[in-house]
């Protein structure tokens, strides 16, 4: 790649949201605004390595993208108030501090992408296309569906936004404390999304992007301060989660050199700031005390359970509960963390194969290697990926060859 495709990327990552937000905001047509700013991108791959990359590389794709939504729009003869504002559409500020107006427009732009009248998983494919700018191609084949199945999900959720009239703008007041909850859940499966075993790392990468985002335009709420720190933690382990083969490795097995200790430094500072003990906050503490740690031995095992006391009590789910599970084995010995796990099972609801992998952890901790052994094996069986499976019969191996 030439450093003019370089700009190029750098530029377009920044320019995207804000092109795609203001086009929109002028002319209510969110495919032609998609459209523009593809144009824009695609200009500038041809002409910056010929003539050089500009000096303000995002008012440029920002004038080419208006230009081009001019022309498309003049065509299309449209009335002389929409042409009047896009041609008032101001690109200077584009490479320096946000102003308000493209503020705004940003997060107009999110809110309504995470509109809870959208169905989740089109909340999330319509951030992955419109604020981050996506292909199609590549949110289908991570979301695991069709590149047409997902034209027709990206169509429908634009179709959705017009006929049910939601309005693109930001809520205010106890609107904003109401919606915020959503938009921040979008971002997490975003994150999720990637970071999973088989994931795409790039939408992680995207989903730290936009918590970034939303944490400038946002000053001083702290879920989406904790919510960038958990992000910045749990991404740190990139490196280290598989090794030269590619097979995942273990949080205790990991190299902790390999993690990236810039970002647990930001994440520390900022999870520094916040106040309280939302949902977010409470896993990053809990990412915090991991990332923090010499060793497995030297954790901060009973934080880390009250963390997940404090988690179940806020909300509980299957994925607190066993955490919390494995949290309390760790912290208070492995009886303790499989007295938890029998109270689950019998209210059911539990993953098996996670659930035989926690007990298969603690049971190894008794001391009993057969044993655990065996259930590595029936968990095994039950995982949902290649890279789980592996991960696990190497587990297994480790404790008790299968002879």
């Amino acid at each position: 790649m030439t450093p003019a495709h370089d700009a190029v990327a750098t530029a377009g990552a920044d320019a995207h949201p804000r092109i795609v937000a203001a086009l929109i905001r002028i002319t209510g047509d969110w495919t032609l605004a998609e459209d523009c700013a593809q144009d824009a991108l695609s200009a500038a791959l041809l002409r910056w390595p010929r003539d050089g990359v500009p000096a303000n590389p995002g008012g440029w794709l920002m004038t080419t993208a208006r230009n081009r939504a001019v022309d498309v729009l003049r065509r299309a003869a449209v009335e002389r108030r929409t042409l009047h504002e896009l041609a008032a559409l101001v690109p200077d500020h584009t490479d320096g501090p946000a102003q308000e107006g493209i503020v705004d427009d940003r997060l107009r732009l999110v809110f309504t992408c995470c509109h809870p009248a959208l169905a989740p998983e089109a909340r999330v494919a319509l951030t992955l296309r419109t604020v981050c700018g996506v292909p199609t191609a590549d949110i289908a084949r991570v979301l695991l569906v069709t590149e047409s199945a997902m034209t027709r999900r990206l169509t429908r959720a634009k179709t959705r936004i017009a006929q049910a009239g939601i309005p693109y703008r930001v809520p205010e007041g106890a609107a904003l404390q109401e919606r915020l909850p959503g938009v921040l859940a979008v971002l997490y499966v975003l994150f999720t999304t990637g970071y999973d075993t088989d994931g795409e790392p790039a939408f992680a990468e995207e989903a730290i992007r936009l918590a970034r985002l939303l944490g400038s335009l946002l000053p001083g709420r702290a879920e989406v301060v904790a919510l960038l720190a958990l992000f910045l933690l749990q991404h740190s382990r990139r490196a280290a989660r598989r090794d030269a083969d590619g097979a995942l490795v273990p949080l205790d097995r990991q190299d902790r050199t390999r993690w990236d200790h810039a970002a647990i430094d930001e994440a520390l500072a900022a999870l520094a700031t916040v106040e309280g003990d939302g949902p977010y906050a409470l896993q990053a503490r809990i990412a915090a005390r991991h990332a923090t740690a010499a060793d497995v031995a030297t954790t901060d095992w009973a934080g880390i359970a009250h963390c997940y006391d404090a988690l179940a009590a806020l909300g509980p789910s299957p994925v607190v509960e066993l955490n919390r599970a494995v949290a309390h084995g760790y912290a208070h010995g492995p009886d303790a963390g499989l007295a938890l796990l029998t109270q689950l099972r019998a209210a059911g609801g539990l993953d098996e194969g996670v659930a035989t992998t926690v007990e298969a952890d603690l049971v190894a901790r008794q001391g009993r290697a057969a044993e655990a052994a065996a259930l590595f094996r029936r968990a095994a069986g039950l995982a949902r990926t290649a890279s789980e499976r592996q991960a696990l019969l190497v587990r297994a191996d480790a404790l008790h060859p299968d002879r």
